[in-house]
């Protein structure tokens, strides 16, 4: 919005001029949602204990766990409230309005946030939310709308690139509804996977929507994706300033869910954030480099995926528990010292994608 009211300013005041730079707005971007975040919370924590919206603790008979999370029980959750509306205000400020791709990206967060919220609140009230089926419809159902919307838009690509290769790519036509289905799905659920202990999901989140910023900044800069052999996607730039918003408010948020956590995002900011950084991933064709940006996150879900798959086809589990985390914890790893190894894997995995950028 403050492009389109100051930018043409600029013609009688040159300070003006610098709202027409991706950088300077992203990083406007981000000071707004991290200060919306940090300075609004207590607002909010206050708002969800007189609501009694407050943790529940089910570990899905794992005795032991649930022990060791007792403590969490009662701390507010869905904060991801906050930080949805962080990443709304921040992006509509400072986003460019005619670009569709921050239209559609919104879109995409605000309803899996109201998903996720939904499955919280009937946690909360009634001690089970959401069975896996409607969850999944439900996300899957997110995906065709915007499926529909790149395959019936002109000026979208329902292409695929694969990182490695200057000239893999493949056209998938209306083939790619399922593809758009798949990684909102997946994306989304392995952050609310991840989200089990103080800070770590949010953690990954940071780094993760770091990585994207730089390369929606290099995709759609014509000068830098040419020169790294990268597909110029025009106007993807203004996806950095969504990063930075995404990446503002996490930050100020695991001031807070940083061990020992004082509130929890819930399904609210967990399906919201890893599904508007798969829509990300997709608009600038890096869906497979967020597999290994988001490598936490992807570890997580393959856990309790390989866990499923063990116990229903050999009726014995890989792991402890699952996710991977609570693998750890049942070890006797303490909580502190599995989330600071965690990010620093993620760390690692984040360095790792843009050095891929090279091995083209």
């Amino acid at each position: 919005m403050l492009y389109h009211l100051l930018y043409p300013l600029s013609e009688y005041l040159g300070v003006f001029n610098v709202v027409r730079y991706i950088t300077f707005r992203s990083g406007a971007s981000f000071v707004t949602s991290f200060l919306f975040v940090f300075l609004l919370w207590n607002i909010m924590r206050n708002k969800l204990r007189t609501l009694k919206l407050g943790e529940k603790i089910d570990m899905y008979g794992h005795i032991h766990l649930e022990i060791l999370h007792s403590g969490k029980k009662g701390t507010p959750t869905m904060g991801g409230i906050v930080i949805i509306g962080a990443v709304l205000i921040s992006s509509l400020l400072w986003a460019r309005w005619n670009v569709n791709f921050i239209w559609y990206s919104l879109l995409v967060m605000v309803l899996l946030g109201l998903i996720g919220m939904k499955d919280d609140y009937l946690k909360i009230k009634r001690g089970k939310g959401l069975s896996r089926r409607d969850k999944l419809f439900a996300q899957i159902a997110v995906g065709i709308i915007l499926g529909f919307i790149v395959c019936s838009s002109k000026n979208l690509s329902t292409e695929i690139n694969f990182p490695f290769f200057k000239k893999f790519i493949f056209e998938l036509g209306y083939f790619y509804i399922f593809w758009v289905c798949l990684v909102i799905v997946a994306s989304s659920n392995a952050v609310n996977f991840t989200d089990g202990l103080d800070g770590l999901a949010i953690g990954g989140i940071v780094t993760t929507s770091l990585v994207f910023a730089v390369l929606s900044y290099i995709t759609g800069h014509i000068k830098f994706s040419e020169y790294l052999f990268l597909p110029y996607i025009r106007d993807a730039g203004e996806f950095t300033v969504l990063c930075s918003a995404i990446l503002g408010s996490s930050l100020a948020f695991l001031w807070f869910n940083s061990y020992p956590a004082e509130v929890f995002m819930g399904d609210t900011g967990a399906l919201a954030l890893g599904g508007v950084i798969g829509v990300i991933a997709l608009f600038i064709k890096k869906e497979f480099l967020l597999i290994i940006s988001g490598g936490i996150f992807a570890l997580e879900a393959l856990s309790v995926i390989l866990q499923i798959l063990s116990v229903r086809l050999c009726n014995r589990k890989i792991f402890k528990a699952a996710p991977l985390h609570h693998h750890f914890q049942l070890k006797g790893i303490p909580e502190s010292k599995i989330i600071i190894r965690f990010w620093i894997v993620s760390i690692m995995c984040a360095v790792f994608s843009l050095l891929t950028l090279k091995l083209r």
